[in-house]
């Protein structure tokens, strides 16, 4: 799972959560060259309006490539691709949001990216599949067992959220998801989506995780969404999916030196779980 970086920097907004160390420079004769995201798993370099993503894992370069091919919904463009290189052309506007901040963007763009994803979970099955229910509840034990035994977090506090997130465990019809559908990889100009970024996790899902992802720490934008997305939700689900997936990511901002308890991250999402919706 990598994580959006913007909602801790400023700046342009970029396509994943800036490093510690990251930083830019100037090279003679060239464009400025933006580290956008380093880490031991994959790096992301912005030169101009190009994006240069270098990633260990071939599949997963594999499955972005091939899931931008077929997604029925703005993508950028891929300008070439020489392994371990994936260079990418830069989409217009700015990004939806960033988690951590209020978003900006108009009721309308929100309700915009709901249609967007709509047409994505309408769209044919990718030919690759997701995770099993098995796979995922047995990480997800595995990640609360680790967050109790290192006292990340208190017990009584991953245990609610354990038994929330239980509800999103259940047998679903799976859809083409994009998988990390988080805020800042979505990009609007004005109420128009002109971009879904970083593919690298697509494949069959349960739809609710995706509109969940993108409204984690935005619940109040979940209505504009679902305006858009045109049908009937489950909200019990879409609760579950935010515990689900904060309980989930803890572990890996915390070894990648980012901090899940900034406000209105990871933890506060956790801590908010269970209280009601309102104006859906």
């Amino acid at each position: 799972m990598i994580m959006n970086p913007a909602r801790r920097s400023a700046g342009d907004p970029p396509v994943n959560r800036v490093t510690p160390f990251a930083g830019r420079t100037m090279m003679a004769n060239v464009a400025q060259v933006e580290v956008v995201v380093a880490h031991h798993e994959r790096a992301t370099l912005r030169v101009g309006e190009v994006f240069l993503k270098v990633d260990a894992d071939q599949m997963r370069a594999d499955v972005e490539v091939e899931a931008m091919a077929r997604a029925p919904v703005p993508t950028p463009q891929v300008l070439w691709r020489r392994p371990p290189v994936l260079a990418l052309a830069a989409v217009a506007g700015t990004a939806l949001g960033r988690l951590g901040e209020p978003s900006a963007a108009s009721a309308a763009a929100w309700a915009a990216t709901g249609t967007a994803v709509r047409m994505l979970h309408d769209a044919p099955l990718p030919p690759w599949p997701g995770r099993s229910l098995e796979e995922l509840a047995s990480q997800l034990d595995g990640e609360c067992e680790w967050l109790i035994a290192n006292r990340v977090l208190p017990a009584d506090l991953v245990v609610r959220n354990r038994r929330i997130a239980a509800a999103a465990l259940r047998p679903w019809t799976p859809v083409f998801t994009h998988g990390d559908l988080q805020i800042a990889h979505v990009f609007v100009d004005g109420d128009e989506v002109t971009g879904m970024l970083d593919w690298s996790e697509a494949g069959w899902g349960d739809a609710l995780f995706d509109l969940a992802t993108l409204t984690l720490g935005h619940r109040e934008r979940l209505g504009d969404v679902l305006a858009g997305y045109g049908t009937d939700v489950d909200l019990d689900v879409i609760r579950a999916w935010w515990s689900l997936r904060s309980l989930l990511a803890i572990r890996w901002l915390v070894e990648h030196g980012f901090d899940p308890a900034s406000p209105g991250c990871e933890i506060d999402v956790l801590r908010s779980a269970g209280t009601p919706l309102t104006g859906q």
